[in-house]
């Protein structure tokens, strides 16, 4: 009888374990902080910029930053009109962009308007490159805002760099994997890594609301080292290479939720750093990581990975849906070269249309790498439909020395898939209530001969 009763309490225990915590994502969201402004306003117009499409407006967003920092911070209002801007936005710290409606700022594709470089970081790796479109390095209390528009003109100019990257994304790469001194990764011009359309990197109590994003050169929202951000209500048709929508990237306490999302890559990609410089930065881990109500449509819908090898935890993923294509619904992914961890990730209440492949999970992301396998464990997946995966209902694969481990599925239904389930290498995983398929009813009885 003992032997029953501890059986009974092991699994209720699990089974508590594999529930939503929303507990856990309501203090997440009750600590992020929205950034606060002070009373002074400052119009564009009135500082001689000119909504005309031609004109060029730098020196005017700079005069209208530059006199908000004499202010101790403000609100620089841009209304309706088109904006050209021939160089980047260089936030300084208690400023609120408000981007109004019918408004929108169409920055240039000239590279050489990107310069002098910032330090910024490229796939994982920190280096200086071309400043991003908006940058906000070391700010606090900063915010996007309003109805109106940012273009990034990301598909002429920029979008030729792709075929170029190749020897400056491999050197990027080998200072990386060497550790070469931060102030010797100098790129930038002649090695065509294309700028992030808006990166916020060092910043804290960061708001980006209700705007569109359109066109980036690259990644278009880059959350770098920051924490207590708020992105909501934003909506994006940004469908150059690899235009994932949100990368969190050594981010800490982040709410996203309403956004209405259409990328050329993956809607949101947690990241936390590449290989040997990743695994320095143990100590900054991206997590409490909430994204809620959300429209998925692009490439992937949540992504982990694969640079992620300072390590991911605590995601909460609920209630979002698709509203076109996805390739693929949720995806953690990392291989033998990153190291680092994904734990304590909660996937609830997702509505999937067609998809490639539904759930996939990979410690053997293009078969790369050696030396630093992965530790991923404790997801949980629970309240998902699919009408159909072209390919794969739900993929686990762990290596043979480094399973995959405390996985559950719970009340999921893919109405049809090519290949159902295929579960390799991983350990703990409890399947309930999941149907691939049609669904089994009561067996026929048996014919008569």
């Amino acid at each position: 009888m003992k032997y029953i009763l501890l059986l009974l309490i092991s699994w209720s225990c699990l089974a508590q374990k594999n529930e939503f915590p929303t507990a856990k994502v309501d203090s997440i969201v009750k600590r992020i902080q929205l950034p606060v402004f002070p009373a002074y306003q400052v119009n564009v117009v009135k500082l001689g910029a000119k909504g005309d499409s031609i004109t060029n407006n730098k020196a005017a967003f700079d005069k209208a930053m530059a006199l908000c920092k004499k202010n101790k911070g403000g609100t620089i209002v841009v209304p309706k009109g088109i904006y050209k801007i021939n160089g980047p936005i260089h936030f300084v710290s208690n400023v609120n962009l408000r981007i109004e409606k019918g408004a929108k700022i169409k920055f240039s594709d000239n590279p050489q308007d990107y310069l002098p470089m910032v330090l910024t970081s490229w796939e994982g790796t920190m280096l200086y490159n071309y400043s991003p479109l908006i940058y906000a390095y070391e700010c606090t209390n900063i915010a996007i805002t309003g109805e109106g528009t940012i273009d990034g003109e990301g598909g002429k100019t920029w979008k030729s760099f792709k075929a170029e990257e190749g020897p400056g994304k491999n050197l990027s790469r080998d200072m990386n994997h060497n550790n070469v001194p931060l102030k010797d990764r100098k790129l930038g011009e002649g090695y065509f890594l294309r700028p992030q359309m808006i990166q916020f990197f060092n910043c804290k109590n960061i708001l980006v609301e209700n705007v569109r994003i359109e066109n980036s050169p690259f990644w278009c929202l880059h959350l770098l080292k920051s924490q207590s951000i708020t992105i909501r209500g934003i909506s994006y048709k940004s469908l150059n290479y690899n235009n994932d929508g949100i990368d969190p990237e050594y981010a800490k306490d982040v709410l996203i939720e309403n956004v209405t999302f259409d990328n050329g890559d993956d809607n949101v990609a947690i990241k936390a750093g590449r290989d040997h410089e990743g695994r320095a930065n143990t100590a900054t881990p991206s997590e409490n990581i909430v994204i809620r109500n959300c429209n998925f449509k692009g490439l992937h819908g949540v992504v982990i990975g694969s640079e992620m090898s300072a390590g991911v935890q605590n995601v909460f993923v609920e209630n979002c849906r698709t509203i076109g294509y996805l390739k693929r619904g949720i995806y953690l992914k990392t291989n033998a070269d990153r190291g680092g961890f994904i734990k304590n990730v909660f996937v609830q209440n997702i509505q999937l249309d067609q998809v490639e492949d539904c759930i996939y999970m990979t410690a053997n992301y293009h078969g790369e790498g050696k030396g630093y396998q992965s530790d991923i464990s404790n997801i949980h997946f629970s309240n998902i439909t699919c009408n159909k995966a072209s390919e794969s209902g739900i993929v686990i694969q762990g290596f043979p020395d480094k399973k995959i481990r405390n996985i559950s599925l719970k009340n999921i239904e893919i109405k049809e898939a090519k290949n159902a389930l295929s579960n390799e290498n991983a350990e703990n995983v409890l399947i309930t209530d999941v149907f691939i398929g049609k669904r089994a009813t009561v067996p026929s009885a048996v014919s008569k001969h």
